[in-house]
């Protein structure tokens, strides 16, 4: 679909150059821009997991317990494709719909305007002064192209809260939630679908960041209370400076 990348890029203010030469740096793992923000200011927590997990769960705890601004990858989206007069919002649908990740474009710069928005509210709190900012984002990314562009782009990720269960509890919970949450992808077969993608492309950014030992794995598989507590464990580590390699809880 590389006419509507290309379109989807003018709109954001891409210019298709811009996007070739960002494809390229990715290639030869350079950096060849400077990102938006500076992490030595801004931090930026990825949180990860199957569908299902308890991402978004985990994400409202963790901003009653530590002030992040919690930015989901999906939600963004979703509201894109149902804001009225959005030129994409029927690509994006059939994307979601079809359990397949939008392209990297629309995602990444969504989020970057979403941050830029958030920190110019001059939010009160610890981690918010002084053009401070810590952001929680939510299912992102679930691509290798995603991750080096957002950290290329946009700000150089702290770590990865990655939540891990069996696919026999996400797809138990997904179906119990897909008789009130209107998604279109809460369903059986897109939710398979889902796993599939998850399994191809989001599996292997894991890997990439446990290299850097930027990994906290979670077992999310206990209660909502437990899995927070651990959650909370680690995040409160990482911002103490105990946190410098993949870590398990």
């Amino acid at each position: 679909m590389p006419a509507i990348i290309d379109k989807i890029a003018g709109a954001l203010h891409l210019s298709k150059n811009k996007h070739e030469s960002a494809e390229s740096s990715a290639a030869q793992g350079s950096s060849a821009t400077t990102p938006a923000f500076d992490h030595a200011k801004v931090t930026v927590l990825f949180v990860l997991g199957g569908p299902g997990a308890g991402k978004g769960t985990q994400c409202a705890n963790l901003v009653k317990d530590f002030g992040f601004c919690h930015l989901s990858a999906g939600d963004l989206l979703r509201a894109e494709q149902n804001r009225e007069g959005s030129e994409y919002g029927e690509m994006i649908r059939k994307y979601i719909r079809e359990g397949q990740i939008v392209p990297m474009e629309v995602t990444v710069k969504l989020l970057e305007n979403a941050m830029r928005a958030a920190l110019a509210e001059s939010r009160d709190g610890e981690g918010w002064q002084d053009g401070k900012g810590r952001f929680l984002i939510d299912g992102f990314p679930r691509k290798m192209d995603q991750a080096l562009k957002f950290d290329e782009d946009v700000c150089r990720s702290s770590m990865v809260l990655f939540f891990t269960t069996t696919e026999e509890e996400m797809l138990k919970r997904l179906l119990e939630r897909g008789k009130t949450s209107g998604r279109e992808d809460d369903n059986e077969e897109s939710i398979k679908k889902r796993f599939r993608v998850y399994k191809e492309q989001t599996m292997p950014v894991i890997e990439h960041y446990s290299k850097e030992a930027k990994v906290a794995t979670i077992d999310a598989t206990a209660t909502i209370e437990e899995v927070h507590e651990k959650a909370k464990e680690v995040v409160g580590k990482i911002f103490s400076g105990e946190v410098g390699r993949n870590i398990t809880a």
